[in-house]
């Protein structure tokens, strides 16, 4: 497997230095560049093709989430911050993961892996270390309140308008994200895509029934444009 690029910024020498290291230890990746700013990064950018990028959102001159704001085609992003509070902030615009300060070695790779699942959907051949990325969670907005979402709770997903739909064994919630942004955010390797309108939790369904999928109480239907691909994902 060629290493994937990774570009640090952070103006903090510790933080770089701490990213830096833990970069060192997964030989899938390779580290182009350590910037101070999201300036000095944009020149990076412009220049080397760039897969993952790890991006503090604190930062002189340009923040962190301003800075992607302005990126077209931006790389994976992983935002790293010592403020919880950004991150929802940061799921609403689809980046891979948002580490918070100070973050052990297992977190780290768990977002790699996220990223690698995002840039190599069907290799697991590609993943930096066998850790399952299930066990972590996601940020969403809605009514007023900010949601802790485990992907291992979350059983589908559906679109309906401008909103997303997220059915969990706890509760239903109806956050102001897109459907295409709520797929980007959800590991490919844990749920599939088997409708226009829903991405399901493959490891929460019961049984299935002709073009029906069951999951619990929920009948979920198969999109015929998704229905040869959804069953190759299953060994079927």
């Amino acid at each position: 497997m060629k290493p994937l690029n990774c570009l640090i910024v952070d103006d903090e020498p510790i933080a770089r230095e701490i990213l830096l290291s833990y970069c060192g230890y997964l030989p899938s990746l390779r580290v182009v560049g350590e910037c101070t700013n999201a300036l000095e990064a944009k020149v990076i950018l412009d220049q080397i093709n760039v897969d993952i990028l790890f991006l503090d959102i604190h930062l002189p001159v340009l923040d962190g989430i301003n800075f992607y704001n302005t990126l077209k085609k931006p790389p994976q992003v992983i935002f790293t911050t010592a403020f919880k509070e950004y991150a929802v902030d940061a799921f609403e615009l689809a980046a891979c993961d948002y580490l918070v300060k100070p973050f052990l070695l297992d977190r780290f790779i768990i977002a790699v892996d996220k990223a690698v699942e995002r840039i190599n959907p069907l290799s697991e051949v590609n993943k930096a270390v066998d850790l399952p990325s299930f066990n972590d969670s996601f940020f969403v907005r809605t009514e007023g309140k900010i949601y802790n979402i485990q992907y291992s709770e979350l059983l589908f997903a559906e679109a309906q308008g401008n909103y997303t739909k997220m059915v969990t064994t706890r509760f239903t919630a109806k956050p102001n994200m897109s459907f295409i942004n709520t797929e980007k955010i959800l590991p490919p390797s844990i749920f599939k895509r088997v409708h226009r309108s829903y991405i399901l939790n493959q490891s929460k369904i019961s049984h299935i029934e002709g073009n029906r999928i069951f999951i619990g109480q929920y009948e979920i239907p198969v999109g015929s444009n998704y229905k040869e691909e959804f069953f190759k994902s299953l060994g079927l």
